[in-house]
């Protein structure tokens, strides 16, 4: 852990580590969202149905779920630095296959598989953590995970300029191309210039990489309780594909894919009793226990925190071009206040969490979220424009804010496991973002902002059984000594 000063503009020590995470981060996010502010001009380049683009944001988005447990593990046991290159590097591949794509199915395939580079963000919350002491994590966290998930916003402005620039049919396969090439060139940058750990530092491992540790026979029940919603969220994106719906895919195809699902939950089920067999013949020692509900409430949390803002995200410029009768540009341009929040509101959320106690924090920062999405709720065409921009920028302070809080606690429950944890957690922001936009094809925006205001309220509920980290966390040498980190004052 390096004990020099939090200097935001200095670039040496840790802070070169966490400004080349956030930027790290804040390509994968460019290069996620892509295709977003370009829609109407692949629709047009590829003469595709407005069907057939819904189809492909939803690929966009569907890979994740799994994507981010999956590269959690990979964090855990390979360390960030190699982990976070490949990624950046293969996920390149993709990219430049939906630039040559000419038919919806190279695209289709194309955007799929680009969903793996939405589990970037995982590999940094590890990275930042081995850096940053307890009393300055939420804050480091709050900055990797704020000016990372700009990038969304920065495509937004910057692609459809600069896919104009380029100029004719082709323009956006150059801009799209343009974010490729920046993603292949900071994996060589990445490598090059950041460590796991500070010098001196011990990488912790998980024993196991198969499935998540847990230390009683109650979290082993809890722990296979909350994967059902991730294999859910993954039915109910086959569903959205099935033929009495997009129609991308035959009866038959999803039909197999459902049966699918159950055989993997089956065999993940197998897994965690590999792994954690022992906790029913002998119990783990205090020291080494943690509680898994902690990891349960913080993966409601971001359920209604992150998944709300990927749903809202997605939705907020149709919404203002409808209820205000705005064109298209100015609608995306009053909606991009709402991104615009992530720069400090992320931020704040961890500094306060630093400051003020992790819990505290996320039962303020929860209420204020329903109060935020019952405001939404009531905004019809009779509001000033303005006050409705106030409203969604209100709301969205106390989103990202609280996405800020949950990876300001993420951190402090397990070391050697921060990998996985994260990237159960980050899977949760997705499942929230799958099961609110199925919610919006069946009900008007009023509802689904009521929806989310009551799945808020659930979090908050659900709050009551987290505890504030305190005291320190166990971890074992190779050579079996154990080393304590801090995790409160």
């Amino acid at each position: 852990m390096e004990s020099t000063k939090f200097n935001l503009f200095s670039f040496s020590g840790k802070m070169k580590t966490l400004h080349l995470s956030w930027m790290a981060f804040f390509i994968t996010f460019v290069v996620w969202f892509n295709f977003a502010p370009l829609l109407q001009m692949v629709k047009t380049s590829l003469g595709l149905s407005t069907q057939e683009i819904k189809t492909l944001l939803i690929l966009n988005v569907a890979l994740t779920i799994p994507a981010r447990v999956i590269i959690g593990m990979l964090t855990d046991k390979y360390g960030p630095r190699l982990v976070y290159s490949a990624l950046l590097a293969i996920c390149s591949i993709p990219c430049f296959v939906f630039v040559l794509s000419d038919s919806f199915i190279q695209a289709a395939i194309a955007r799929f598989l680009l969903g793996f580079i939405g589990a970037g963000f995982v590999i940094g919350i590890r990275l930042v953590s081995e850096w940053f002491p307890h009393d300055e994590l939420g804050t480091a966290e709050g900055i990797y995970g704020g000016w990372g998930n700009f990038g969304s916003a920065a495509a937004a402005f910057t692609l459809p300029t600069l896919a104009l620039m380029f100029g004719g049919e082709d323009g956006w396969r150059y801009a799209v191309g343009v974010t490729g090439l920046m993603s292949l060139v900071f994996s060589v940058i990445f490598y090059r210039n950041v460590q796991d750990t500070p010098k001196g530092s011990t990488y912790f491992k998980p024993k196991h990489l198969a499935a998540m540790e847990v230390t009683s026979k109650g979290d082993f029940v809890l722990l296979l309780i909350m994967k059902i919603p991730m294999y859910a969220a993954l039915a109910l994106l086959a569903w959205k594909l099935a033929p009495s719906n997009i129609g991308m895919l035959s009866d038959t195809v999803v039909n197999a894919f459902y049966v699918g699902l159950v055989v993997l939950y089956g065999y993940e089920v197998f897994q965690v009793w590999k792994v954690n067999k022992s906790i029913f013949f002998k119990p783990v020692p205090e020291m080494h226990q943690y509680k898994f509900k902690q990891v349960a409430v913080l993966n409601v949390l971001y359920f209604a925190t992150f998944g709300s803002e990927l749903a809202v995200v997605s939705m907020l410029p149709l919404f203002f071009s409808e209820t205000f009768e705005l064109t298209a540009v100015l609608a995306g341009m009053v909606a991009s206040a709402y991104a615009f929040m992530n720069l400090m509101s992320r931020p704040g959320g961890g500094w306060i969490s630093d400051k003020f106690g992790r819990k505290s924090t996320l039962l303020i920062l929860t209420a204020g979220l329903a109060v935020g999405y019952f405001m939404m709720g009531q905004v019809n065409s009779e509001w000033p424009l303005w006050l409705a921009v106030c409203a969604a920028m209100v709301c969205s302070f106390f989103v990202q804010a609280g996405e800020g809080a949950v990876f300001a606690t993420v951190p402090l429950i397990k070391r050697r496991m921060t990998g996985q944890i994260a990237g159960m957690t980050g899977a949760y922001g997705n499942v929230g973002a799958v099961v609110y936009l199925t919610v919006l094809s069946f009900v008007d925006y009023q509802t689904f902002f009521y929806v989310i205001a009551g799945t808020a309220v659930l979090g908050f509920a659900t709050l009551m059984f987290m505890e504030e980290p305190s005291g320190q966390i166990a971890e074992v040498n190779e050579d079996g000594s154990v080393t304590l980190i801090n995790v409160s004052h």
